[in-house]
This record gives structure tokens, C-alpha cells and sequence, in this order.
């Protein structure tokens, strides 16, 4: 940011750069929240499993592309081979494995989409378990948070939008997304970002390939399912990841998590548009009160 600041008046490209630097996180929630969208938009056409693999595999394919054609250097050792590919199961196969299986299954994607928004909740009650220092204002965010799941929860089973099956897979996916983080934290050191997604993704094909093939359901190719998978690879897997980067590099990494409370009700508000899926009263305040407390923990912990 301060590089960005320095840059002499008479220069017209600062305010643009500033102006930029500053709508990226917005930039990339929006992003990030249509993951839970596209997940609705291709799965009549594909099932979860192979859907994804032809996501990693495109993906896979382009990062070693670009990693090739930068020159990128690749991890040092094999333990970081290791811990890279660890990461990748959590965050990928287990976390979009989770996620799409729980939308095949009927959960829609705004609600999913809170479900795993708890992730900072969750990642500091298991810091608290491990022993550290939770302030009083993280205790009441976490208090929020689960209150306002609770409710939007119940709600739906007594609709029956919610089965124990889809909530179960939601609820796996929240906690892979969890466990990688920290994971990534405790043992990432830092690696280029586009040789780290390569292994990454790499490590989720393998593992996900074998239980795609076990899927009896065909994919259909058609504009549907392209745009779809399009989306996927080029905005959320290479946009999205490189423009984590860029915030983490200019520093503004910390506005992305205070920003991801956002997520659940913009994704509700795409599905809505889109799919029509209309969310009452009790939803709202249940995605109110978990914003809340994800504001809490985030500018607590800031």
C-alpha cells in the first residue's frame, strides 16, 4: 500500500492504483461467492466428483503452464511437496468435494455458503482448545455466530430444505477448510503462489479421481456446463488465488477477512437472482448474527 501511496501526484496512474488496491477485496469476495453459485449452475449436468476433476485437470494444466512460462521455482523439499499436497486435500478435494456434494443434495447455495462462512468462528475456538489466549469479544462473536447458525438451521429442517446427509457434507467441508488453514499456517512456508496451487490441486486430482469414476451419473457437455467449468478455472482456481496474492503482497490481506462475513448473504442474493431460491425472515437474521460474529473474532484477532 505504502509503495502504491508514494508515487508522486503529478503521476494519474496513483489514484487508480489506490482506487484499485482498495475495491480488490470487495473484488474478491464477489468472486469467492460465486463458487457456491457455479456449483448450483453445472450440477444438472455433471455429478459433483467429476465435475470437480474436470476442474482440477484444467486448472492443473494451465498453472503448470504459467509456472513453465514464468519460470517459477517449485518447492525446495520433499517435506514441503508433503505439506503443500496436505493442504490441497483439506482445501480442495475435501473442501469443494464437500460443498458440491451437500448442493447435489439439495442444500442451497446460500445457506451452504454460511455453513462454511463459520470458518474463522471455528478456527478460533479450536486455537482456544489448544490452549491460547481468546479475548472476551471472540467468545461473544463465537456465541453470535453459532446462535445464528442455530437458527437458520432450524429453520430449514423444519422446512425440509435440510437433511442430515447435506448438513453432514456442509458441515465436512467446513471443517476441512479449517483444518487446511491452519495446516497451511503451521507448516506452508512461502512458495510461489502458482507452482503451491499446482501441487495443491495436483494432490486433490489423485485423490478425487478414483471416487469420480464411481459415479454413475454422466456428464452432459453443453454451453451450461462449459461456462461452468470455465468459470471455475479461469475466475475462482487462477483469478481468485492470484488475487489473494496480490492483497497478501500489498498488504491487504487483513480487509479480505474482515470482508468474508459478506460472502453468505451476497451468495444468497446471486441465488435468489438467479435460481429464485427465497430465504425468510429467521434466515436473515440467522446470516445477521453470524456476520456479527465473524466481525467480532476477525477485528478481534486483528
Amino acid at each position: 500500500m505504502k509503495a502504491v501511496l508514494d508515487i508522486p501526484p503529478r503521476d494519474a496512474a496513483a489514484p487508480w492504483a489506490s482506487f484499485a488496491l482498495r475495491l480488490m477485496p470487495w473484488v474478491f469476495v464477489v468472486i469467492w461467492s460465486t463458487g457456491f453459485i457455479v456449483a448450483r449452475y453445472g450440477m444438472p449436468y455433471a455429478p459433483p466428483l467429476k465435475f470437480l476433476c474436470l476442474r482440477y485437470g484444467a486448472s492443473l494444466a494451465l498453472l503448470l503452464l504459467v509456472a513453465s512460462g514464468l519460470r517459477v521455482r517449485w518447492p525446495q523439499s520433499r517435506r514441503q511437496w508433503l505439506h503443500l499436497a496436505i493442504v490441497g486435500l483439506l482445501m480442495q478435494a475435501g473442501y469443494l468435494g464437500g460443498v458440491w456434494a451437500a448442493v447435489k443434495h439439495g442444500i442451497g447455495p446460500g445457506t451452504v455458503a454460511l455453513i462454511v462462512g463459520l470458518q474463522p468462528l471455528l478456527t478460533a475456538l479450536l486455537v482456544s482448545l489448544a490452549g491460547h489466549r481468546v479475548r472476551a469479544l471472540q467468545w461473544f462473536g463465537l456465541l453470535l455466530g453459532f446462535a445464528g447458525l442455530g437458527l437458520v438451521v432450524a429453520r430449514q429442517l423444519e422446512q425440509g430444505t435440510l437433511s442430515g446427509t447435506n448438513l453432514g457434507l456442509a458441515l465436512f467441508a467446513l471443517c476441512c477448510i479449517t483444518a487446511g488453514t491452519l495446516w497451511q499456517k503451521r507448516y506452508v512456508v512461502t512458495t510461489p503462489v502458482w507452482t503451491a496451487a499446482a501441487v495443491q490441486i495436483g494432490a486433490a486430482l489423485l485423490v478425487s479421481l478414483p471416487f469420480a469414476v464411481l459415479e454413475t451419473e454422466p456428464v452432459v457437455f453443453n454451453m451450461q456446463l462449459i461456462g461452468a467449468l470455465a468459470w471455475s478455472v479461469l475466475a475462482l482456481t487462477l483469478g481468485a488465488s492470484s488475487l489473494l496474492y496480490l492483497l497478501i503482497q500489498r498488504g491487504a490481506a487483513v480487509q479480505v477477512t474482515s470482508l468474508i462475513y459478506w460472502v453468505p448473504p451476497v451468495t444468497a442474493l446471486m441465488s435468489w437472482w438467479l435460481f429464485d431460491e427465497r430465504l425468510g425472515p429467521a434466515t436473515w437474521t440467522g446470516m445477521a448474527l453470524v456476520a456479527a460474529g465473524v466481525l467480532a473474532v476477525t477485528r478481534s484477532r486483528a
